[in-house]
């Protein structure tokens, strides 16, 4: 089977991912667990079949590339600046507070000032997903709560994007470097970056949408699906191969453009099936990389971070909702939203690791308290009812 490991990963990695999402969903915990724990499955670090190592975090960067490109997709600008006045000086704050702690934890468990920033910062935004799919659950997507929270993570999306342009800058001037060269080297990307989003904001914005009204006209469905991925992964290669960003920045950008063309609706429709799929790949290519060991030999490491997330973002959400004049149940319902880590936990940890400033351990370490805070989520909504019951419809 060596000739054929694209397709028995890919067999792997869909059946077990299924299986294990299947069980996920019917115990009522998010998906995303089950596909992190058929990565694990099909692992190096647990017995039986493993699939190939080598090519998986391929695949998972085709799903990160899908993934930030949905993110683009469905960013919403007006939502966003609805909550503005609280959501975002309130994400900023928060993520600052996580990352404190998280830095702090660090120090404690001797690891140094890069990773135990590094590990704060990752645990410190929270998944999009999850929080989608809780308040779906609750008929409180359009509420002005649920507006606030999917305002506040937005916030924390755009927040990540930015640090994926910056942290391998960050970690690429080393001590070899004079700190004026790499001062200029890191101006002179972050100025190429800059030039990238203006030339697809002047140019882009024109030229794009247009292109995809003139595929729709061709009447074909397939033809129009493979346009829009086409236009995602083909200025995903442009960002990283011309102006050194990153594929994720030039996947989210592409989609921020066709978002706001006419048919960009019917370009997030079209594209939604692969994306699920790599994106499914790219959680099982996370479980692939995570030694479930760390659970029995450092289970206090793995607590104290998970405090951090579910206590830690959740007490200083609730500290900046109420300076800001919100409800206790506004509040409870921002802080239970932001009890977990997201997506971009595990593209940043794994960012880390491919750069060299997170160890394997510690991002064992993260995966574990990340996974553990999602399939926890629920719990803290539950909590939110009892705290702060729904008020009682009065009969009219």
């Amino acid at each position: 089977m060596e000739g054929h490991s694209l397709i028995t990963t890919l067999v792997a990695g869909f059946v077990m991912a299924f299986l294990f999402g299947l069980v996920a969903n019917r115990l009522r915990l998010s998906p995303l667990v089950g596909y992190i724990l058929a990565g694990v499955a099909v692992g190096p670090f647990t017995p039986g079949f493993v699939a190939d190592t080598e090519l998986a975090p391929q695949l998972a960067e085709i799903g990160v590339i899908l993934l930030m490109f949905g993110v683009g997709l469905h960013f919403s600008p007006k939502d966003l600046m609805s909550v503005r006045r609280v959501a975002l000086p309130g994400a900023v704050a928060q993520i600052a507070a996580a990352t404190g702690l998280g830095w702090l934890l660090g120090e404690i468990y001797g690891l140094s000032h890069a990773e135990a920033l590094l590990m704060g910062f990752s645990v410190s935004v929270a998944s999009t997903v999850v929080l989608i799919r809780a308040l779906e659950e609750r008929a409180q997507v359009r509420s002005p709560t649920g507006r606030l929270a999917v305002g506040w993570l937005i916030v924390e999306d755009l927040v990540m994007v930015l640090a994926l342009v910056l942290l391998p800058l960050m970690a690429g001037s080393g001590e070899e470097t004079s700190a004026a060269g790499a001062a200029a080297q890191v101006g002179w990307v972050l100025f190429k970056v800059a030039t990238f989003v203006l030339l697809m904001a002047a140019v882009g914005t024109r030229v794009l949408p247009s292109a995809l009204i003139a595929i729709a006209h061709e009447r074909s469905r397939e033809l129009f699906t493979l346009g829009v991925l086409a236009i995602a992964m083909g200025i995903a290669w442009l960002a990283y191969a011309v102006f050194d960003a990153s594929f994720a920045l030039g996947a989210f950008v592409a989609g921020l453009v066709l978002a706001a063309s006419p048919l960009g609706h019917s370009a997030a429709e079209r594209s939604l099936p692969l994306r699920d799929a790599f994106s499914v790949l790219f959680f099982v290519s996370v479980g692939m990389l995570f030694d479930p060991r760390i659970l029995v030999e450092q289970p206090v490491k793995v607590l104290s971070l998970l405090a951090i997330i579910m206590l830690g973002k959740s007490l200083a959400a609730l500290a900046i909702t109420s300076a800001f004049g919100q409800d206790r149940r506004t509040g409870l319902t921002v802080a239970a939203s932001l009890a977990q880590a997201g997506e971009f936990t595990f593209i940043l940890a794994g960012l880390g690791v491919s750069l060299g400033v997170m160890a394997s351990r510690t991002h064992d370490l993260v995966l574990a308290a990340a996974l553990l805070s999602i399939a926890l989520n629920p719990l803290m909504f539950k909590l939110v009812d009892r705290l702060a019951p729904r008020p009682v419809p009065q009969p009219a």
